[in-house]
């Protein structure tokens, strides 16, 4: 018999990574809300309580108005610009989403276009720009004409703040970036508030800021599979770690998994990675760079990971293979706490 299971992550499933405390007994302002279909915490530290509340809450709201401002399916400045592009039309944009865009054509020609957010059209044919979306494959014939012809980011325009694309098939989706650019807005914002001390977890990804009272952040890494914590983590000042995995938004088919991530070469769900991990060194655009690249190491494979780590300049990534096997960089490894000791565990240079 058929069967069919549904999970994404818009239930509140546990995140990739989680806060851990460390027995100390001084307060933490903690604000948490729902944003970017994900569960969203922003803890401060030696900080009075009333302006700590009063700029977490702020940036909360920040949060909110920049998904609301990017959304890659409900009306937004984004699907504006995907309308135009469909109807072969230029489009002017904001200088913030203009910006953006060059950004993101930057790591996506550094990542081999791996990393493509201009495959709007795709993650919508596999069912994934949806609040609530019936588990099913998409039709072959619209996935073998993506195959011949895909669409990608490098196929858009921008000049100045006029957009315009040869490729009408071009559309948007920021969804896997957006959070780490919110990341470093609210490292940001925290700091010209005079909050020197805190940590943002968006669903996974996360930055620190600071210390907890003298004592490093800790962050529990959740293992994709088994319930609980794979592996411990301090975080120093300002560094950012992301996740990617398979088991975040995902649906069960006839007993295979298809998650969102995929391959836009391919134009199919990665099968042979349950997670990739990265722990990004402080920077000004730390938080972006933690989301966008941890998806082309993902892509890449068994064969091509470490390759695509050491292309995007990162040090510190560990890989979780279909079977479950570990590979780790020892840059990471030398940081990691594995709580269980019966992994398969590979150390690589």
């Amino acid at each position: 018999m058929r069967r069919v299971a549904w999970r994404s992550v818009f239930c509140f499933l546990p995140a990739a990574l989680c806060l851990l405390a460390s027995g100390c007994s001084k307060p933490v302002v903690t604000q948490e809300s729902y944003v970017f279909g994900t569960r969203v915490e922003i803890l401060v530290a030696d900080a009075p309580e009333n302006s700590a509340n009063a700029v977490a809450a702020a940036v909360l709201r920040d949060f909110d108005k920049l998904h609301r401002k990017y959304h890659a399916w409900q009306p937004s400045e984004l699907t504006a610009v995907n309308d135009a592009i469909a109807a072969g039309k230029s489009v002017e944009v904001s200088e913030e989403l203009a910006s953006l865009i060059t950004e993101v054509q930057n790591l996506a020609q550094q990542s081999r276009y791996r990393f493509d957010p201009g495959i709007g059209k795709l993650i919508q044919l596999w069912g994934f720009q949806s609040d609530e979306f019936t588990p099913q494959l998409p039709d072959p014939a619209d996935l073998a004409k993506w195959r011949a012809h895909p669409a990608s980011i490098m196929q858009l325009h921008l000049a100045g703040r006029t957009v315009t694309s040869a490729n009408r098939d071009v559309a948007l989706d920021f969804g896997g970036y957006l959070k780490g650019v919110a990341l470093d807005r609210a490292a940001a914002s925290l700091k010209a508030a005079g909050i020197n001390n805190a940590i943002i977890n968006i669903g996974g990804n996360v930055m620190a800021l600071g210390d907890k009272y003298g004592k490093p952040w800790k962050i529990g890494i959740q293992h994709p599979r088994r319930p609980g914590t794979l592996a411990t983590l301090e975080l120093r000042d300002g560094e950012a770690i992301g996740t990617s995995g398979d088991y975040q938004r995902y649906f069960d088919l006839d007993g295979k998994r298809y998650s969102h991530l995929l391959d836009p070469l391919r134009g199919e769900p990665v099968q042979h990675t349950q997670a990739v991990t990265l722990l990004i060194p402080p920077a000004r655009d730390a938080g972006g760079r933690s989301d966008a690249l941890s998806k082309p190491v993902f892509i890449a494979g068994a064969k091509g990971w470490q390759e695509a780590a050491r292309e995007l300049g990162l040090k510190q990534a560990l890989r979780i293979d279909a079977d479950g096997n570990i590979e780790v960089t020892s840059a990471l490894n030398q940081r990691l706490v594995f709580v269980d000791k019966t992994l398969n565990i590979r150390v690589v240079d």
